[in-house]
């Protein structure tokens, strides 16, 4: 287990936005424009609930956000799983605590389960005893309102809506999508990468990585085992795709004629200007998503070790800012790689080939 020095931010820091949805606007909003209302519906009112509260600026974060010391036990998930009951009065009702046995309810027994396959990834591999690297109490929601298609970090806790039940199924079932979610967490105590355009992107990406990472050491598979999709198992049967996205090959996660086609761009040569998502952030995130499947890649054995060590130390590292663009996160990754396994190392040349080959520029 390595140890690693820990950045986090002072109360006064300003935050990022502290609400993060694993499934993207551009699906609910082709989804809410569809004319069949078992479709549509379930869209729209996730859309609404999303943008009511992705536009929040919270003073939670700021206080989340705050050094703390390690907790007793820290070193142990202290995990507390609660039922919304289909509704969205957070947290619900406490139904399931650290030591108990497991549950009848199937979705408060995943999210257990999630939440410690991530804790375990962080400490075991990293050294990070929880999110904010001093065993920060993990708390989860589940049953969140009338079929609501998403899954969401708040800032304090994991949120999981049941889908619809056609497109989408349970948001317990898949151990990435909770460790995406979680990882934004992990993101918040340290880079504290702004929610907007590249440095939002590399935000969804970090994400998409690490809770990538979650499933394949739960997993114990290797890189090329490895199925690098994020949300698989989400899809309801009869929807034409794998997953939410594909990190080994963005833009080819689904399509479908309810869901549209994947956007997501592989190169810089794809990149999407918009004004939507927050400049796009989880269009845009496919772009380092492939870099580093391409490391990952190029490297083989267990991605955690070596190209998963890379990316943490660029993320705990006290050199990416806020603002970040993808230019300056390649070249942290450069740098990191040739710092830890040597400049002459396979390990520096997979991380340059890789951004040179999606199209990014290290400066």
């Amino acid at each position: 287990m390595k140890e690693t020095v820990t950045r986090t931010r002072t109360a006064s820091a300003p935050t990022t936005p502290v609400f993060c949805t694993i499934v993207p606007p551009h699906i609910l909003g082709r989804l809410a424009e569809h004319e069949d209302p078992a479709h549509h519906e379930p869209a729209r009112l996730t859309l609404e609930h999303d943008n009511l509260h992705r536009t929040r600026r919270t003073g939670l974060a700021a206080t989340l956000l705050a050094p703390a010391e390690a907790r007793a036990g820290a070193d142990k998930p202290n995990r507390t799983i609660y039922d919304a009951g289909h509704q969205q009065n957070l947290p619900g009702n406490k139904v399931h605590s650290e030591t108990d046995g497991p549950s009848q309810d199937a979705s408060v027994n995943r999210a257990h389960a999630g939440l410690g396959a991530t804790f375990e990834l962080y400490l075991k591999v990293y050294g990070r005893k929880s999110i904010d690297g001093a065993g920060l109490p993990l708390n989860a929601s589940v049953h969140y309102g009338q079929k609501y298609d998403n899954a969401f970090w708040d800032g304090e806790r994991m949120v999981f809506g049941d889908g619809d039940g056609t497109l989408f199924k349970d948001f317990t079932i898949p151990v990435d999508v909770i460790g995406h979610e979680l990882t934004h967490g992990v993101t918040q105590y340290t880079a504290n990468l702004d929610y907007q355009g590249q440095s939002g992107a590399l935000n969804e990406s970090i994400s998409d990585v690490f809770g990538s990472l979650i499933k394949q050491y739960a997993l114990g598979q290797t890189a090329d085992r490895a199925d690098w999709l994020i949300g698989a198992d989400l899809l309801a049967p009869g929807v034409h795709g794998q997953a939410l996205r594909s990190m080994k090959a963005p833009g080819t996660a689904y399509d479908d004629p309810k869901l549209g086609k994947d956007p997501q761009p592989a190169t810089m040569a794809g990149y999407v200007q918009t004004a939507d998502d927050n400049g796009g952030v989880h269009l845009n995130s496919g772009i380092p998503n492939h870099a580093f499947y391409l490391v990952a890649s190029a490297l083989g054995g267990k991605a955690w070790e070596r190209a998963g060590q890379i990316w943490y130390d660029v993320l705990t590292g006290g050199h990416l800012a806020k603002t970040a663009q993808f230019a300056d996160f390649a070249r942290l990754t450069v740098e990191a790689a040739g710092a830890r396994f040597g400049a002459s190392g396979a390990e520096h040349e997979a991380v340059v080939k890789a951004w040179s080959t999606v199209g990014v520029t290290a400066k």
